[in-house]
């Protein structure tokens, strides 16, 4: 029993030296490799040395199994991939580094707004250097925050309507027979005032014969000592005038028939409005009645454009905010507009809410049923900002990686504000001046979660082989 346990303990010494040498010869490779990187472009350089130490000290790894680490090149034991070459690890100072003045000067200043927030670098991924010929084969790009005001452009395509408070219904308050059109067909433009036709009706004919009846009343009594009686004439005249300009019969026509002292077989009707006439339901020699419509006419030099937009861009949407209109056919053309109504109900379907929109159509170059593209461009925010390609959104977090010296990127968890024109603002992470990694970034992630998980695995069989030690 002596023996067996003497023996037993003996194997274990045995195997706890050689864990300890692995990790030995492991560190010593990370350290060795951290060096010749910080160093490489030294011409005390050695390279047939390089050459020798890697050759001596490489160690391999499975990239879907980071936990199979082994000095000989090979396949996986789980899932038979080839085993890929372990890079150093940069070695992290023991404690944190008293801030330069810089840095303090910097977070001071985090209050103000605009500003970039607390860096924080995330625990799941470690800083890592990339050669110039790693950077140039791997088509890695940075490019620099800047400090701007950046707007947001919300973009829909728009249906272009009448306005309908512009639309007019013109009907009959008479019946009678149409003695002639001067409006023959649709899409005719008419201005306000204008003759569209000449209508005879018995009631018109004993409304003038009405009215001039009362013009003579009105002389008699205006030479009568009785103010009353002057006072009734006056009024029996205003009344008979009233009646017809209620039956639509133009000021002129009435101003004549009251020089003139001869009623008029037919009566012209004028436009009350200017537009185009859209709708046309009588011809010449027809019999109307009261109420009966004749035309519609909608006046097009102010439009109505409706435009669905998402929940989320319909919120930051207000009535009265300016727009922009284009159109697709004739890209030279750029009008100015607003949101005059947000509609209270959403598309069930399309998940949309629709927004109007009022443009100035003087010359007429937007038609009804037309298509429309509408931008609105929504309140701007000043602050630092990157290029969206810089950030990956995991779901949970935002990261970025910035250079923080040539070749040595250092990943950053990030908040993001406002987007807009291919960037997004910055809330805290990165400052206005640094570079960020904005092609590639993606590989540079995947690198940096490896070389973390490597150094994890390292530092737990370290642990364990202490552990083991004191035992």
């Amino acid at each position: 029993m002596a023996d067996n346990m003497a023996k037993t303990g003996q194997t274990t010494g045995k195997r706890n030296r050689l864990l300890m040498v692995v990790v030995i010869l492991v560190l010593a490779v990370a350290v060795g490799t951290g060096l010749m990187l910080r160093l490489g472009g030294s011409p005390a350089h050695d390279h047939d040395a390089e050459k020798n130490t890697a050759a001596e000290q490489q160690q391999y790894t499975c990239p879907m199994h980071p936990e199979i680490i082994t000095d000989e090149p090979g396949q996986c034991p789980i899932c038979g991939m080839d085993l890929v070459k372990i890079e150093a690890v940069p070695q992290q100072a023991a404690g944190p580094a008293s801030p330069s003045a810089e840095e303090e000067n910097f977070f001071s200043d985090l209050q103000e707004p605009g500003r970039a927030g607390k860096i924080v670098v995330p625990d799941d991924r470690v800083t890592i250097h990339v050669g110039p010929e790693a950077m140039k084969a791997s088509g890695m790009q940075t490019a620099p925050a800047t400090r701007e005001r950046l707007s947001r452009t919300v973009r829909a395509a728009g249906l272009i309507t009448a306005d309908e408070t512009r639309i007019r219904h013109v009907h009959t308050k008479v019946d009678g027979w149409v003695e002639s059109l001067s409006v023959n067909f649709n899409g005719q433009l008419v201005t306000a005032g204008q003759p569209i036709l000449s209508l005879y009706s018995p009631t018109l004919l004993t409304s003038q014969e009405e009215f001039l009846q009362a013009r003579e009343t009105a002389a008699k009594f205006s030479s009568n000592q009785d103010l009353a009686l002057r006072k009734l004439g006056q009024q029996l005249f205003d009344s008979a005038r009233r009646r017809l300009e209620l039956f639509d019969v133009p000021s002129a026509f009435i101003n004549d028939l009251e020089r003139e002292g001869k009623t008029s077989r037919a009566v012209t009707l004028n436009a009350p409005v200017a537009g185009f006439v859209t709708a046309k339901s009588i011809f010449e020699g027809q019999q109307i009645v009261p109420g009966q419509e004749l035309f519609t006419i909608t006046d097009l030099s102010r439009v109505w454009i409706e435009a669905n937009l998402y929940e989320y861009e319909a919120g930051r949407i207000a009535v009265g905010q300016e727009a922009t209109l284009t159109l697709p056919h004739a890209p030279g053309i750029r009008l100015q507009g607003k949101a005059t109504y947000i509609y209270p109900f959403l598309n069930p379907e399309s998940r949309t809410l629709k927004v109007r929109f009022e443009f100035a159509n003087q010359e007429f170059l937007l038609k009804p049923a037309m298509y429309a593209d509408v931008a609105i461009d929504l309140t701007s925010t000043e602050g630092v900002v990157i290029p969206d390609s810089a950030v990956m959104d995991t779901g949970t977090r935002k990261l970025a990686f910035v250079e923080i010296e040539a070749g040595t990127f250092e990943p950053r968890e990030i908040e993001t504000g406002v987007r807009g024109n291919g960037k997004v603002q910055i809330i805290s992470g990165i400052r206005a001046g640094e570079k960020v990694v904005v092609k590639a970034n993606f590989l540079l992630d995947s690198e940096s979660r490896l070389r973390a998980t490597t150094s994890r695995l390292i530092k737990k069989g370290t642990d364990k082989q202490g552990e083991g030690e004191k035992k």
